[in-house]
């Protein structure tokens, strides 16, 4: 499923126009991304957890000359899904 199949389920399954939709979930994307980028958490009962986690700096290989090069340490997004979310799945 991409963006526009998402927009048009949650028109259907919500009764609202499609591009009131967009807007609702353009909306709920952007809350996610800026408050994840900004440190904080987001939890969502029953669906998961979106956060920002540190990536420590490593040690890799550069496959085209396979010399050593050093990875700087980053922050990552990263999503745990929910104990409800993971049992519907394994059913």
């Amino acid at each position: 499923m991409n963006k526009t199949e998402l927009i048009a389920s949650v028109a259907e399954k919500s009764g609202i126009s499609k591009k009131d939709a967009e807007k609702a979930v353009a909306a709920v994307i952007d809350t996610i991304v800026e408050t994840v980028a900004a440190g904080d958490k987001i939890q969502i009962v029953g669906f998961g957890t979106f956060e920002q986690r540190t990536r420590n700096a490593r040690t890799g290989c550069d496959p085209r000359t396979g010399k050593s090069i050093e990875i700087p340490a980053s922050k990552v997004p990263a999503f745990k899904a929910g104990r409800q979310f993971k049992e519907t799945v394994n059913k």
